[in-house]
């Protein structure tokens, strides 16, 4: 299936992902991925923690190619992909889980914000969200290689870039998700896990 899209930023960055998630969602059961894009990681990452039932999604464009990936590793724990666009209805799927890698700083700051306002009405209480991606802190690039991304991502599209990590806890906060653990990844990025706190909403 050599029509399949690829991403190898995936391959590269799976595994150091993978470690994060089978210690933050070793007792989840349903996890929702956002922004699955070609469906790499959601292959992998369902196939390597089977206990979770693993559901990609992406703008209806992105489908196909996604689609293309499940059919072929055929897990039995990879719905169909559903589609997720944050300027329409949130889909009609349960879940305890939400992984979203890559994202946050391809999306407008808008789109981030109705992401967080989403997961604040949608997420259930105690429910885990982990995002992967490169950020600012303090208001500064934490390595040359970052500044240099943001500035091709703005070039693309002056609404991307990476985000200040204070701005996106913010929303965290607002939207009733608490920290759990920012943790360091290869290549200047983090992995952030926030928690749906029970008492809220």
């Amino acid at each position: 299936m050599d029509n399949k899209p690829h991403a190898p930023a995936t391959d590269r960055n799976r595994d150091p992902i993978l470690s994060v998630l089978r210690e933050r969602f070793a007792d989840r059961r349903s996890v929702l991925e956002i922004g699955s894009g070609t469906g790499q990681h959601a292959v992998y990452f369902a196939g390597a923690l089977p206990w979770l039932r693993w559901q990609s999604s992406d703008v209806a464009d992105h489908l196909p190619g996604i689609q293309l990936w499940l059919n072929e590793a055929g897990l039995l724990n990879t719905p169909a992909p559903v589609a997720l666009d944050l300027r329409e209805d949130w889909p009609d799927v349960s879940f305890d889980a939400v992984f979203s890698a890559n994202t946050l700083h391809i999306m407008g700051w808008p789109e981030v914000q109705r992401l967080f306002q989403a997961l604040g009405r949608h997420m259930p209480p105690g429910g885990l969200l982990t995002v992967y991606g490169p950020f600012n802190y303090g208001g500064r690039f934490t390595s040359d290689s970052n500044a240099a991304f943001d500035a091709s991502l703005r070039a693309g599209n002056p609404a991307s870039g990476l985000r200040d990590v204070e701005a996106v806890h913010a929303l965290a906060a607002t939207a009733g998700l608490q920290l759990v653990e920012d943790r360091a990844m290869p290549a200047n990025n983090r992995c952030i896990t926030w928690q749906r706190r029970p008492d809220k909403f």
